[in-house]
């Protein structure tokens, strides 16, 4: 038997990137972890060390020098995942390139969950933390308690009930409104709104702009339901018997949508030939596996990730921001209202 000595290659430290670029250690660092006042040129030529030694910033000796952790909490109330993940990945997008890390807490709905996982945020010194749920209706702020200091928040997707605390949402009743106005250019005259749960500020909101954008052509009063396809095949029912004329239909979510599709095949109607339906989310599970693709509304919740991470690294950095961030939301064509 042989024996072979394996000799590793020591590990480059902020000193030998440092002598490399001609500065001072502490120099080095500050380039390499954003802080202090350096000029542009020392900034580069310490970078350019770094990158040509193959040096790795140590994340701990970064987080002490900086005095943060570079981690951020998602916070979310949508245990399917269905809202939080496009807008998880929008956030990463941001953060990523600042190397932050997120953290991802699902609450469930559980007060005592969500109140439990903000001390643990805090215990761990985050630098902010992002919330979001499957709903638009206002939620309770978020505590995490006096150790934490002021720890910025931003609210994404569902806002917070509290004034002055900052909120990035969507205008999905200007997209609902821009579906309906839709139809009507399609010379549709007799359309019915199906939509979810009264309650839910969403389908609310939803339905009054529906109406609004429809004004005669409106088929009866929006009929509120599950949101899911089985209401939505019920509900053709209940249409087709008031409004045998019916021509149109606009839909409150694409899980209805697609369930009013589905019940119109069923009953000999052609989509969109005889009726037109409307979606809204852009849910690509159920927009683009229905018969046919659904035009619908695009909440664009990833954008929504987006601007709620550069807001809250603003907020960290000391800057201002604005407490209320309206995004559009974005009406997207398919073969439901244009045919093949």
């Amino acid at each position: 038997m042989t024996s072979r000595t394996v000799h590793r290659r020591p590990a480059v430290r902020i000193v030998d990137v440092a002598a490399l670029a001609g500065v001072s250690p502490g120099t080095a660092s500050k380039a390499l972890n954003g802080t202090g006042q350096l000029r542009p040129g020392t900034v580069e030529r310490v970078r350019q060390a770094a990158q040509q030694l193959g040096f790795t910033p140590d994340g701990v000796g970064r987080a002490l020098s900086s005095g943060r952790s570079f981690t951020v909490g998602l916070v979310t109330t949508d245990s399917f995942g269905r809202f939080t993940a496009p807008v998880l990945q929008g956030a990463e997008d941001t953060l990523g390139a600042g190397d932050m890390a997120v953290l991802l807490c699902d609450t469930r709905d559980d007060a005592l969950r969500e109140k439990h996982l903000l001390k643990m945020l805090a215990s761990r010194r985050v630098d902010g933390v992002i919330v979001t749920g499957r709903r638009t209706d206002p939620r309770p702020p978020v505590d995490l308690g006096a150790a934490a200091g002021a720890v910025p928040v931003v609210y994404a997707f569902q806002p917070s009930a509290r004034e002055g605390d900052t909120n990035v949402v969507v205008d999905d009743a200007a997209g609902a409104a821009d579906a309906a106005r839709h139809l009507l250019d399609l010379g549709r005259r007799r359309v019915g709104h199906v939509t979810g749960w009264p309650e839910h500020h969403s389908a609310r909101v939803r339905a009054a702009a529906v109406v609004g954008a429809l004004g005669g052509a409106l088929a009866g009063e929006p009929l509120f339901g599950a949101w899911s396809e089985q209401w939505g095949r019920q509900a053709v029912d209940v249409l087709l018997r008031h409004h045998p004329d019916l021509d149109a239909v606009s839909c409150g979510s694409d899980q209805i949508a697609r369930g009013v599709c589905d019940r119109l095949r069923e009953l000999g109607r052609s989509v969109p030939d005889d009726v037109a339906v409307t979606g809204v989310d852009d849910w690509d599970v159920m927009a683009l596996a229905s018969r046919p693709p659904l035009t619908t509304v695009d909440l664009r919740l990833a954008e929504v990730g987006r601007r709620a991470a550069q807001l809250l690294l603003d907020a960290v950095d000391g800057r201002d921001v604005p407490p209320r961030t309206v995004l559009p939301a974005q009406l997207v064509l398919r073969a439901s209202t244009l045919g093949a």
